[in-house]
């Protein structure tokens, strides 16, 4: 017979907690975001949604602005890539960072100003750049007011998640 009161398996995952992964959706929802993820105390809860039929609005609006860029992107950014790792994010200010892998840009469309320069003051959420994954393209907003300090990406350059993008100071 066993023992109900037997330990419990020291490798046994931790619970998750549902509401948790609700209110993480709930930010992917209304950010705009393809996906999301979180670490904390060692527990990592990623959230993606796929996007297969009808992107959201301002995607459709945005994506064909960069639909003919592919081509002549590599090009673009082998240089930038080739010449040097990223520079260490200024000790002033506080980077804004990747939330995802794709390519960057900082403008809305090709040709077109773009969103910020070094030396603009940005309000919080005003967009930065955006980030194209998977075809999606994602705003990135400003976390906080302030002045920005330095744009540490180029324009259609490739990023990574948690790559620092610009500095607000």
């Amino acid at each position: 017979m066993s023992n109900p009161k037997a330990p419990a398996d020291p490798v046994e995952a931790p619970a998750i907690d549902a509401r948790l992964v609700r209110k993480i959706a709930d930010i992917l929802k209304d950010t705009g975001l393809s996906e999301i993820e979180v670490e904390h105390a060692g527990l990592k809860i990623r959230v993606a949604r796929e996007l297969t039929a009808a992107p959201v609005n301002y995607v459709q609006a945005a994506a064909p602005a960069y639909a003919p860029a592919p081509a002549a992107a590599p090009a673009a950014a082998a240089a930038p890539a080739a010449e040097a790792a990223p520079a260490p994010v200024a000790a002033r200010g506080d980077a804004v960072k990747s939330p995802m892998v794709g390519t960057a840009y900082l403008s809305p469309q090709p040709g077109a100003d773009p969103f910020v320069k070094v030396g603009d003051t940005v309000s919080a959420g005003q967009t930065l750049l955006i980030v194209e994954a998977m075809k999606t393209m994602n705003p990135i907003a400003a976390p906080k007011a302030g002045k920005i300090v330095e744009i540490l990406v180029a324009d259609a350059q490739p990023v990574e998640f948690g790559e620092p993008l610009v500095v607000i100071e």
